[in-house]
This record gives C-alpha cells, sequence and structure tokens, in this order.
C-alpha cells in the first residue's frame, strides 16, 4: 500500500507551500481539510490566506522563516475559516521547511484536531514578535489591494494579535458630512437595521460624534467601555447602544498632512487600550489611509479612463445590410489606459460604408488628444463624400497643421470604401499595416495595397486608393501594429502569430474569431484583475473584422451623362429608364419613376450650372427587386422643400419623392451630391 493511501485512510493529509512562486499544492486529503474539492489541486497564497485565521497566518508564516533558517521540523494550527468568518475546523501544520528569506519552500502533512484537544503552542510565542508579524503581514496585504472594495476586505479580516474587533467602518469626508466609505459587522439587510446604520453613522463633521471628533482634531479616540463611551458621547450613544459593542477606536486617517476620513474598529469584549494596543492601531491606521489614498487615485483613473475610450469610441456600430461588422479595443496596461489606437465606422451614401483604423504615435493623454481631433476630421471628411484618396490628404494636412508644444506627432491610418452589395473595396493606406483576407479555407493572406507616409509627415502628400473585391466567403481583418507588435514581437514574427491564430480559427463567427486573435496576444484572461487582461499589455490594441453575407449583384444598370447645353436629353434619360424597366410589375411604379427622374434631372440643369450623371440599376435582393436611381452633380446647394401655389409650375419635386419613393435622399459627394430614391417592386396580387 502506497504511503498517501495510508495518510489518507488515517485523515492525514500532504501540502506544499513554495513562497517564491505563491502557489500551495495539496494532495486530496488536504483539499477536503480546507474545505475545496477532495481532489489534488494547486491554489495561490492568497486563497490560503482566506481561508486561514489572519491570526495563524501570521503565525504559519513565522514559524516557516524560522525553521527554514533552522534546517528543523516545526508545528503550527491552523484555524480554517468559512465565508463568514467561522471556524470550521482547527488543523494541525506538520512540516519542514527549505531556503531562507522569503524563498522558502514548506513541505509536511495536516490533520485535523478533534475540538477541545490541546494543541501546543506555535514555536515561541510572543506578542511582540506576532504584533511585528502581524503588521508585516497587514502591510503587504493592504499595499497588493487594488480596488476599495479588497482594502475594506483586507481590513475586515485583520485579526489584531491578542484583541479583535468584530465591527469595522471607514468613514469618508464629503463636504460638511461624513460618508461611509464601507464597513464591516454591521447588518443592513432590512429596512430597519439600515435605518438604524443611518442614524448612527450618517453624522455631520461638526456633530458631536466620535468619528467627527477624530478627523476635526486629527487625535485618535479611544473609548474603553461602553460607560466611557456614554459619559463623553451621549447625543451618539442613544443610536450606538443597541449594536451590543464594548469598546471602540475611532483613528484619523491621514495622508500628506491631511486627513481624509476616519476608521472604526468595535470589540466585543472591553479594551485597555494599552500602550502596545494603540501603537498597533495607530499603525494600522496609517497603512490603511495609505491604502485608501492609492487605491482612490487608481479607481480615478480607471474612470477617467473608461470615460475617455467610451467618448472618444464610436456612439455605435450602425446596421450595415448585407454585412457583418466586429470591432474591438484593448487599451495599454499602463497609466490611464488610453492612447492613439481609434476605430470608426461611417454610414456613407448609396449603402457604401466607410471603415477606419489608425494609430497616432505615443500612449499618453496627448496621443489620445490629437487622435480624437483627428478621428473628427476624418469622419466629416468622410461625410463630404470625398473618396479615400482625398480623405487621407486632407487629414494629413489637418493633422500636420494641429499645434504641438514640444513634439511633433504622426498617424498611421488605413481608410476604406465598402459597398456590402457587390464586395468592392476601395482602400486608401498610410504608413497603416496591411489589410489581411481570411478565406473560407483558413488560408489569411496580406492584401498588399498601395499606400503612402503616416499622416501629418508630408502634408501634401497624394495618396493612391486601391481596389479589391471581397467575396461573400471571405473575412477582411483590419488592425493597429499592437496585435503584431506585443510580447516582444516584430512586424514579422507578430505576423506569423496573427496568421496561426487566424488559420486555427477560420469558420468561427466573428465575433468568437475577434476574442481568439485577442486573446493568441495575451494570452487567456487573467481572474486576478479588474480589467478583461492581464498587465502585460504593452500597446494599444484596436481590431475591425468585416465580412459579407450573399452580396446582391445587379441585374441591369444604366449610366448616362446629361449636359447643361442639352436639356432635350432628359426625353432621353426617362425613355432608358423605362427599358431599364421594361419588365417591372407595376407599371404605376415606372411611371413614379420616370416623373421622379424627369424632376430631379430639370432641378439639376435649372438650379445648377453643372451637368447630371445619371446611374440607375436594378438588383435583386432577398425581398424582391429593388430599383436604385441617382442624379450627380457638382453643385453644393442642396435642394429645398417648398410649398408651391395653384399655379405654381415648380417646386413640387421633393413632394413627389415623398409621396412615391419608398425612400430617398440628398447625399454630398466631395465637390458636390448626389440626390437618389429607390423603389421596391410591388407585384400584384391577381384577381
Amino acid at each position: 500500500m502506497r504511503t498517501e493511501d495510508v495518510l489518507a485512510a488515517a485523515g492525514t493529509g500532504l501540502w506544499r507551500w513554495d513562497h517564491a512562486t505563491g502557489l500551495v499544492t495539496l494532495d486530496a486529503t488536504a483539499a477536503g481539510l480546507f474545505g475545496l474539492p477532495s481532489r489534488q489541486t494547486t491554489i495561490g497564497e492568497s486563497m490560503l490566506r482566506a481561508r486561514v485565521h489572519v491570526e495563524d497566518y501570521i503565525e504559519l508564516y513565522r514559524v516557516a522563516t524560522l525553521i527554514a533558517v533552522e534546517e528543523r521540523i516545526g508545528e503550527s494550527r491552523l484555524r480554517v475559516m468559512d465565508s463568514g468568518g467561522a471556524a470550521l475546523r482547527t488543523l494541525r501544520a506538520r512540516m519542514r521547511a527549505y531556503g531562507d528569506g522569503d524563498d522558502f519552500v514548506v513541505a509536511g502533512t495536516l490533520m485535523e484536531v478533534p475540538p477541545q484537544t490541546h494543541v501546543s503552542a506555535p514555536l515561541g510565542r510572543d506578542w511582540r514578535l506576532s504584533r511585528e508579524a502581524f503588521l508585516l503581514d497587514a502591510g503587504r496585504a493592504l499595499a497588493e489591494a487594488r480596488t476599495t472594495g479588497e482594502v475594506l476586505r483586507v481590513a475586515a479580516g485583520l485579526a489584531l494579535p491578542g484583541f479583535s474587533p468584530d465591527g469595522l467602518v471607514v468613514f469618508g469626508v464629503d463636504g460638511k458630512d461624513l460618508t461611509v466609505v464601507g464597513h464591516h459587522g454591521y447588518a443592513v439587510s432590512t429596512t430597519v437595521e439600515r435605518r438604524r446604520a443611518g442614524r448612527a453613522f450618517g453624522q455631520s463633521i461638526d456633530s458631536p460624534y466620535p468619528a467627527a471628533e477624530a478627523i476635526r482634531n486629527g487625535r485618535a479616540v479611544y473609548l474603553p467601555s461602553r460607560e466611557e463611551y456614554a459619559r463623553r458621547f451621549p447625543e451618539a450613544w442613544t443610536y450606538v447602544e443597541e449594536f451590543g459593542r464594548q469598546a471602540w477606536a475611532y483613528l484619523p486617517l491621514v495622508v500628506g498632512g491631511r486627513t481624509i476620513g476616519a476608521w472604526m474598529a468595535a470589540f466585543p469584549e472591553p479594551v485597555s487600550f494599552s500602550p502596545d494596543e494603540r501603537s498597533v492601531l495607530t499603525t494600522v491606521a496609517r497603512m490603511l489611509a495609505q491604502a485608501l489614498a492609492r487605491t482612490h487615485v487608481f479607481e480615478t483613473e480607471r474612470e477617467l479612463s473608461a470615460d475617455l475610450q467610451h467618448t472618444m469610441a464610436p456612439a455605435a456600430n450602425p446596421r450595415i445590410p448585407g454585412a457583418q461588422l466586429v470591432a474591438r479595443y484593448v487599451p495599454t496596461g499602463g497609466g490611464l489606459q488610453i492612447g492613439g489606437d481609434w476605430y470608426d465606422v461611417i454610414p456613407l451614401p448609396s449603402g457604401r460604408v466607410g471603415l477606419v483604423i489608425g494609430d497616432v504615435q505615443g500612449h499618453d493623454v496627448r496621443a489620445a488628444a490629437i487622435m480624437a481631433q483627428l478621428r473628427i476630421a476624418l469622419r466629416a471628411y468622410a461625410a463630404e463624400g470625398h473618396r479615400p484618396e482625398t480623405v487621407l490628404a486632407r487629414a494629413s494636412r489637418f493633422l500636420a497643421g494641429v499645434p504641438v508644444s514640444s513634439d511633433e506627432r504622426f498617424a498611421t491610418c488605413l481608410y476604406l470604401e465598402a459597398d456590402p452589395r457587390t464586395g468592392t473595396l476601395d482602400i486608401a493606406r498610410a504608413g497603416h499595416p496591411e489589410p489581411v483576407v481570411l478565406p473560407a479555407d483558413g488560408t489569411p493572406v496580406q492584401r498588399a495595397t498601395v499606400g503612402g507616409p503616416p499622416l501629418g509627415i508630408v502634408p501634401d502628400w497624394v495618396y493612391p486608393t486601391t481596389r479589391l473585391t471581397l467575396q461573400h466567403d471571405e473575412t477582411l481583418v483590419m488592425f493597429t501594429d499592437g496585435l503584431l507588435e506585443t510580447g516582444g514581437h516584430n512586424l514579422d514574427t507578430g505576423w506569423e502569430r496573427l496568421r496561426d491564430a487566424l488559420t486555427a480559427e477560420a469558420g468561427e463567427d466573428l465575433d468568437k474569431l475577434a476574442d481568439s486573435l485577442i486573446e493568441a496576444v495575451h494570452g487567456p484572461p487573467s481572474h486576478n484583475t479588474t480589467g478583461p487582461l492581464t498587465d502585460r499589455r504593452e500597446d494599444d490594441i484596436a481590431l475591425l473584422l468585416f465580412s459579407l453575407h450573399h452580396p446582391a449583384t445587379p441585374q441591369r444598370r444604366l449610366g448616362i451623362t446629361v449636359r447643361q447645353a442639352e436639356p432635350g436629353h432628359i426625353a432621353d434619360a426617362r425613355h432608358q429608364l423605362e427599358e431599364l424597366l421594361h419588365d417591372w410589375a407595376d407599371p404605376d411604379q415606372v411611371d413614379g419613376a420616370v416623373l421622379m427622374l424627369s424632376e430631379v434631372l430639370t432641378n439639376v440643369l435649372v438650379h445648377t450650372d453643372s451637368d447630371a450623371l445619371l446611374t440607375a440599376e436594378v438588383r435583386q435582393e432577398p425581398a424582391g427587386r429593388l430599383l436604385r436611381v441617382e442624379v450627380a452633380d457638382a453643385s453644393d446647394d442642396l435642394p429645398h422643400r417648398r410649398e408651391p401655389g395653384e399655379m405654381a409650375s415648380s417646386g413640387r419635386g421633393l413632394l413627389l419623392m415623398e409621396n412615391i419613393a419608398d425612400a430617398w435622399g440628398v447625399d454630398p459627394r466631395g465637390e458636390g451630391k448626389s440626390t437618389w430614391f429607390e423603389l421596391h417592386e410591388r407585384v400584384p396580387i391577381p384577381g
């Protein structure tokens, strides 16, 4: 029979604690003794600390360091606690330790001590040594806390050597009022309990209340008995006595000479508050104040970062008929977690969409501010109807003119116009990584596009446009260089890693694909942080995935230019539109389309000095055939709706379109505009 089987039969478990790595390994019996599932497992020191009484953990740490130096066997007692702070059982830990300092490794046995069984005191138990070990561990735990909630949980779990409070309240200051930052040991689950706690703690800074006095004077208030509390603070005692505590300590929380609040520790038994006890409480209050101030700054930065990210991200990705779009933004792991990466989705005329992804140099607030300005400018240029090459050229001139203090910033950018109906992509690139196309067979390919320098370097650069066609079973992948270079990679090795991830996840839905690409860079998400990723983030990442459903192809198409000097060609345009709709099911719709076309063309020739470019096409869509007619001209003047009188000969064009067309609009087109309307074919019901 194996030794492990014999020990398990005797209720004895094996455990190993490697303090250098922070990992504790337990066999099935030891795991069960700690209240975990009875199987071999490995946990972190934080979980061990959470399941053991704080005082016992401190003593365990002291014994381990001592026997590691003396190279002998030691013994310690461990009270295993449940989530509510009650003791589940007491364990005897016999162990041998190796190493020295903070690099010790403990290995030994664990067994439960029957109730009422005397356990010998740990080696060299001494109150002062326990106090020093307690303060060391408390300081370490508070220093590791990253949020106010974690600081309060650590404070609630502190078992002061020789005297332990069972009620804690941390007060803050809001103007003239005390606020309760957090509490432990005071039930507030019912309306009566909340009202009682509100009367006890909801005081002003000028009130005769111990916490208020500690904050006003900057000196601790010690109340060793109920009688002392009632004598010194009779008004507050009326609300406090019903909680049943026997002694209280109110200590100011001071940071940098400024009092930020107070800490109340309430005890179930009278406490004399000897000089040693007051020294421990004062030290804990100082550490608690520092931890709260630090986490407040950290949380303020995170809130500012989240607000900035929310403000700078698109309000919402628009629904794109015939296409699917998925975006991800992962901030850098340091500072305010903001930087210069961004993406945008811009609705364009004729059902097209503009996709933007870019990266401003730097990872600071300045980079984020420039990014926000550039994003707004680029969106405005695109919304005006300019082609991709013009959008980037104007954005480059804009960035070159942005005032800077002592540094000059540039930005890489990839901008494309996508037509979901045909899969056509018109791409302009400014120093940005090439887009990637992922076919259904899982072979990702970087699509070569003609590019230019980053924005802001050469203000007058002419950025060429590359046209690609995206098939319905392909996915376009756009990203910033953070997806490639994080983890010590360069652009080449980063592309190899990205290519492997894309190949492995080909065929997945876009949301899962996006998450898998981020995870391929950072590894699995960490559950020990408040954010979605670990602090190994070295650069921002912006990611856009774009795919098409089955694109609708035009059944037939018409293109005519009606010049200013040839108004008689309006009749030709009307005739050709009738020919285009020769098999349209509803003759009334054909008449309406011809009438609207005549009005739009006439409006261009009468009210502008430019020619009219007519484009009409019939497309087959899932719901039936669709007619779309566009008339473009070079004038920036938008048509105005007028209310014509009975004898008026003009002014009815927009009224006609509102009543006849299923959809219509006027879109800017760079230098000029496009007036369009759509009709869905109505099939008459027989009989």
